[in-house]
């Protein structure tokens, strides 16, 4: 699936500059154009891997390059100013070598959590392409403001993406890490996830076909019909040296031990589903009753055989009651590992946005009461008495 990408804000940066870099590691080819806007020209800068004519310094008029300061509003307002400047790098994008659009950004900050749903709308505005948003939620010991924003900026962004793939930190941060290296760590965990499910299908002359093939058009189908989205993820590291085992082999009876073989790949296969699906997701939900499923199984093509890909693909229909459960193997060659990725669409049963909206809430009506006493307190300080000062004007 070939994507544009635009990272909005610095954590949105920062992933997508992780997109880029797992791309050129991989040679998935999944990027086919990417932008990074900021209001803060220090975070432009630190990009590695982001082309400088694609970095764009909005709101240069307001906040000088220095950022909004975690004020969303603000970010939204320039965002809004300055989108035809955004719209000046989007213009440089092969939009019909591109199969849908990604917006990334970090909800709980000023510039993404405010910006990212302009540029959102302001795409499916003039584009046919779809239009994702990838979203990460901050965690909760990152203080009531960031909460606030996150709130604010999900369910605004959320209406204006044709899905939103929600990334929430509070369930990814090991406790005692550095704030720094948990967040490489976490930008990492979001690329493998996304770079797997987006890169399947993506053949090279002369590679590797599946044997059940996911292509662009199945992700864009699963994604349909709008609402937020989780992944699952497993992989398990396998013996990938050449031992005469062939595509071949999986077709023809062969001996016991092709037969052997045949069966402990279906197991290994529906077991890693088994593991995606249960295990961490992206955003922590219960799986039952998602509308929609994808599976994609990658690993070097000995590894992978449509019957376990089948029966995980069952397995996945009975625990979400969805009848829309695509799958199908994305072949890697020189892998050392054999990884299932499940995508979830239209979750709704997700505990960590209704706390979040009911913290959010709070923290507004708390945010509130401070400025109020903050006024009050500074009428105070200031306040006329006997040996009164004059004003300067």
């Amino acid at each position: 699936m070939k994507l544009a990408m635009i990272g909005f804000g610095q954590a949105g940066g920062k992933i997508l500059d992780k997109f880029l870099e797992y791309d050129k590691r991989h040679d998935s080819n999944i990027v086919r154009a990417a932008i990074a806007v900021n209001t803060a020209k220090a975070d432009l800068m630190g990009l590695e891997h982001v082309p400088q004519e694609n970095r764009v310094l909005i709101g240069q008029s307001r906040v000088k390059g220095h950022g909004v300061g975690a004020d969303n509003e603000l970010g939204a307002e320039i965002a809004e100013e300055d989108i035809d400047e955004v719209q000046g790098a989007i213009d440089s994008i092969p939009v019909h070598e591109v199969d849908a659009f990604l917006v990334i950004s970090g909800l709980g900050g000023g510039t993404g959590s405010g910006g990212s749903p302009v540029i959102a709308k302001h795409l499916k505005r003039i584009y046919t392409e779809p239009v994702y948003g990838l979203g990460v939620l901050p965690g909760s010991d990152e203080g009531g403001i960031y909460t606030l924003n996150a709130a604010r900026s999900f369910q605004t962004f959320v209406r204006e993406v044709d899905n939103l793939l929600v990334f929430d930190n509070d369930a990814w941060r090991k406790s005692g890490e550095s704030v720094q290296g948990g967040y490489d760590e976490i930008n990492e965990e979001i690329v493998t996830r996304f770079g797997i499910l987006f890169g399947a299908g993506e053949v090279e002359q002369g590679g590797d076909v599946a044997e059940s093939v996911v292509d662009s058009s199945e992700i864009i189908n699963t994604l349909s019909g709008g609402g937020v989205s989780t992944v699952g993820y497993a992989s398990e590291t396998v013996d990938n040296e050449d031992n005469g085992s062939s595509l071949l082999s999986r077709f023809t009876g062969g001996d016991d031990d092709s037969l052997e073989d045949s069966a402990s790949t279906t197991n290994r296969i529906t077991s890693l589903v088994r593991k995606a699906a249960l295990g961490r997701l992206t955003l922590p939900c219960e799986i039952e009753g998602s509308e929609r499923a994808l599976l994609v199984t990658a690993g070097p093509p000995k590894y992978l055989n449509r019957k376990g890909i089948e029966r995980g693909r069952k397995w996945l229909e009975e625990q979400t009651g969805s009848m829309e459960v695509r799958g199908g193997d994305y072949p890697v060659p020189n892998s050392q590992q054999v990884a299932s990725v499940v995508l979830l669409s239209g979750v709704n049963n997700v505990p960590r946005i209704k706390e979040l909206q009911e913290v959010a809430i709070e923290a507004q009506d708390n945010i509130d009461d401070i400025r109020e006493e903050s006024e009050e307190n500074l009428e105070e300080l200031v306040e006329d008495d006997d040996d009164e000062l004059e004003p300067l004007f």
